[in-house]
């Protein structure tokens, strides 16, 4: 779908270099997140939705999509809340909404503890929730020469088609358009180069007592059917933070935002307003 206005553009930010797409008017700002080995791709069908309502600005992480596969970036939750938070900045944005799905919704609630003042609402999509760090072995791993070609052998098992199917409920949505898309930054050498310095640096998901300080209005949408993350995190996730709601979706997995955009796009707009 096009948006009309819709930017694409390269920023810097902390001196890394980001792609972003971002639509200025004068409707509240709300920020989008994407997850894993992922990119701004993943709100392509909300995007258009949100247009009449919101500022948009959506960024690709450092190490994902078309932004900068840092070799010096700290590929750590807290460090990916801080760049956000500059980026919120940098739009000159006082407070703006998050929309974030599964590994985003940890930096959006890494930067709900370090910024809450720049943060009015939440939208986690199938976030990630309660892993532990890397294992000891896997971390050490990651500093032996040509690793990043060891896990460029591991994800490369599989064809993005499997990968896509892991994600999907309904398998007819996956299109040679997703499978193009979603395969771009497997292709890259220096995504694997960036990967194992996540791996290295991941600290693991926030703990519940500090999940419990979180006092921001947060909503939680989670497809019923999802096998990345399974919605008993959802479950969790609504018990642990003060002032949360969880609503599932039947027949849906965990990219959300193309199974059930409609509906997303609507319990984004209720618990916005």
């Amino acid at each position: 779908m096009c948006v009309d206005g819709l930017k694409q553009t390269y920023m810097k930010v902390d001196n890394i270099n980001l792609y972003c797409e971002y639509l200025l008017n004068d409707k509240p700002p709300i920020l989008l997140i994407h997850g894993f080995a992922s990119s701004t791709y993943t709100f392509r069908r909300i995007i258009p939705l949100l247009q009449e309502k919101f500022s948009i600005l959506a960024i690709d992480l450092p190490g994902f999509g078309k932004s900068e596969k840092s070799t010096s970036f700290v590929y750590s939750f807290e460090n990916y809340a801080k760049l956000m938070i500059e980026c919120i900045h940098h739009f000159g944005f006082a407070r703006t909404c998050i929309v974030a799905h599964s590994m985003g919704g940890q930096i959006a609630l890494n930067m709900a503890r370090i910024a809450p003042e720049k943060i009015n609402k939440l939208i986690l999509l199938s976030s990630s929730g309660y892993l532990k760090r890397a294992k000891k072995l896997l971390i050490c791993s990651s500093y032996l020469p040509f690793f990043d070609k060891v896990i460029h052998y591991y994800i490369g098992r599989k064809d993005v088609k499997y990968h896509l199917g892991n994600v999907f409920f309904n398998q007819s949505l996956i299109n040679d358009e997703l499978i193009r898309e979603f395969g771009r930054p497997l292709a890259e050498k220096g995504f694997y180069k960036a990967l194992i310095r996540l791996i290295r640096h991941r600290e693991g998901d926030l703990l519940p007592q500090q999940l419990k300080d979180i006092q921001i209005p947060t909503l939680l949408l989670w497809g019923e059917e999802d096998r990345v993350v399974p919605v008993e995190v959802g479950k969790r996730l609504v018990q642990d933070l003060p002032d949360a709601r969880l609503i599932t979706y039947e027949e849906t997995g965990h990219l959300i935002t193309e199974e059930r955009p409609e509906f997303v796009f609507r319990n984004i707009l209720m618990h916005t307003n």
